[in-house]
């Protein structure tokens, strides 16, 4: 399984460049009465071999640590393997995904559960102004986009930033508007928080193992797919293979859950 030459490997300033140039496409569909602010640490993206997402998003979330560990795929993969974590690559569950998380990188490991709105839609904001990933659980459509199949096509995708339309003249210290996109701001990372109220709009920029493009999600998109991963596959559970599946299932594994990682130097946000 040699994924350093038979996966495409997507450089730091590939990612950014069709970033940015999938965000122009969409920026004009997009409410002109708002401000928009786009926060993003882009990394380089990996294609998975096999139902390997979990593990694939992991490698992607660990590059945009610091400072960086070099940690091939095939140690992921080996370390899962032994801790019983996963037998084909899957993952279906997001408390052992942490675990293998602050074993094979030098990362702490937060599990979010309960759903991603509230509380825990500050958290992961807060999260990616710091410039930290987030892997989130979600339903896979044919185009990669979340959907509701009830989790019957459990996938796991890297978020590494988020465009928020913005309020009124809030105050954006530190940002600079894009050359090309008027009314795009662009936030210094780290991001100092905005005030309360002023999100009008928030989408995430995220990756996933089978493609190396960034794609746009609107938030509720991505909340609504994570909240209904309930059931296990049927086309799976007949096809002879063994999977490892928390005691409660899909459910228990992976619904309303999702994983913060930050390197060990950094402090965990105070009130959370």
């Amino acid at each position: 399984m040699k994924h350093s030459t038979s996966c495409q490997l997507c450089r730091r300033e590939k990612c950014m460049k069709w970033a940015l140039t999938g965000l122009s496409l969409l920026f004009s569909s997009f409410s002109q009465h708002l401000s928009w602010l786009l926060v993003h640490n882009p990394g380089p993206s990996l294609i998975q071999e096999g139902p390997q997402c979990g593990l694939v998003a992991l490698w992607m979330a660990g590059a945009l640590l610091h400072p960086p560990k070099a940690v091939s795929l095939e140690e992921i993969v080996q370390v899962a393997l032994e801790r019983g974590y996963t037998a084909q690559g899957e993952m279906f569950s997001a408390a052992d995904m942490a675990r293998l998380a602050e074993e094979v990188y030098p990362c702490q490991a937060e599990l979010l559960s309960g759903g991603l709105e509230g509380q825990n839609y500050r958290r992961i904001l807060q999260h990616l102004f710091s410039g930290l990933p987030v892997l989130v659980p979600y339903d896979e459509d044919s185009n990669h986009e979340p959907c509701l199949r009830r989790g019957y096509k459990a996938h796991w995708a890297v978020v590494s930033g988020a465009l928020l339309g913005l309020k009124g003249d809030t105050p954006l210290p530190g940002c600079q508007e894009d050359e090309q996109l008027p009314g795009l701001f662009h936030a210094p990372l780290p991001c100092a928080p905005l005030p309360p109220g002023a999100v009008a709009e928030t989408y995430l920029l995220s990756r996933q193992g089978k493609s190396c493009r960034h794609q746009l999600w609107s938030y509720r998109q991505v909340q609504e797919s994570n909240a209904q991963l309930t059931d296990f596959s049927p086309r799976r559970a007949a096809d002879s293979k063994v999977y490892i599946v928390p005691a409660g299932g899909v459910r228990e594994g992976l619904c309303g859950k999702a994983v913060l990682l930050r390197p060990l130097s950094a402090q965990k946000p105070s009130g959370t």
